[in-house]
């Protein structure tokens, strides 16, 4: 009796959580083979450049610092550029020889001209300042190059946007253009040259016989210094508005992102164009490796070109 008692007891405190045999080789099993993947997965990390943190093997950007994970060598300097980029911002030369530069069709190698717009592939001189360019619009001055351009171009006159951003635009440039008073004396010559005009007017008149002559009074349209920076600081503002508005949303196509933004650039004031993809300042689309994360329109005014990437 003593001896089942033992038995018994024995039983009793046995710990329940002993596995079978074959349970405990499929667990080691299991356990083995997640270690194995685990290794596989580790072995296949992608590590950043940048940072040196490990992503998947399939990332494309580094999920720590946002970086490019892989990169290629342009085809005629060796530089570094993202396998998506179709521009090289070191040499200056569109790097995509199966994608049409003007429109974005798709090329076989071979083709002097673009079947789909009839683009040369050696570029295209701009009528108006005689630069070679490999876009659809031109580098230098922004004239639209091709018929696709062109009507691009046509179709954004249609947008009230637009229209209101050229008009604040030519606005601002008269204000560019205007030569403001330096000092109140200038302000007293000004009206006295106003009034002399008038004296001038009325006395030639009266030598005609017309003695009550309708004389057309002028107002003078200069300012002060202080006047002048408030009325152009208030355009700058309204323009940057407009500008942001029209700003490059993202798109797949680098071509169409490029001829948007300089289809949608406004004339008689200097601008830079800032890209989302380094948010550098470009003189134009046309120098930024990937427009198609899009950008915008900024108003430097007279003077400022150092902040330019391209321009250096």
């Amino acid at each position: 009796m003593m001896n089942d008692s033992v038995t018994n007891i024995e039983q009793t405190n046995r710990p329940t959580n002993t596995l079978r045999p074959e349970l405990q080789k499929t667990r080691e099993s299991e356990e083995k083979q997640d270690e194995q993947q685990q290794q596989q997965q580790s072995a296949m990390a992608v590590e950043c450049p940048h940072c040196g943190a490990a992503n998947d093997a399939d990332a494309m950007f580094c999920a720590s610092c946002g970086k490019p994970l892989h990169t290629t060598l342009c085809p005629y300097c060796n530089s570094e550029i993202d396998p998506d980029a179709d521009y090289c911002e070191v040499c200056h030369r569109y790097v995509r020889p199966e994608v049409c530069s003007f429109c974005g069709a798709h090329l076989g190698g071979g083709e002097a001209y673009c079947p789909e717009c009839g683009s040369p592939r050696g570029g295209i001189v701009c009528p108006v300042c005689r630069t070679l360019n490999n876009f659809a619009f031109c580098k230098q001055c922004g004239t639209a190059l091709t018929a696709e351009a062109k009507q691009l171009v046509s179709e954004l006159q249609s947008n009230p946007d637009y229209n209101d951003l050229m008009e604040t635009v030519k606005e601002y440039a008269s204000l560019e253009d205007m030569i403001p008073y330096n000092s109140e004396s200038d302000r007293i010559k000004d009206q006295a040259n106003i009034q002399l005009r008038e004296r001038v007017l009325r006395l030639l008149a009266e030598d005609r016989g017309e003695s009550n002559a309708n004389i057309n009074v002028v107002q003078t349209k200069r300012l002060t210094k202080e006047e002048l920076l408030t009325k152009k600081a208030d355009k700058i503002r309204a323009i940057s508005a407009i500008l942001d508005k029209l700003a490059v949303p993202k798109s797949s196509s680098p071509v169409m992102a490029r001829n948007y933004a300089m289809a949608s650039k406004p004339v008689g004031v200097r601008l830079a164009w800032v890209c989302n993809y380094k948010h550098a300042m470009h003189s134009s689309p046309c120098g930024c490796a990937k427009p198609q994360l899009g950008g915008k329109w900024v108003i430097l005014g007279k003077n400022v070109s150092t902040e330019i990437k391209d321009d250096k």
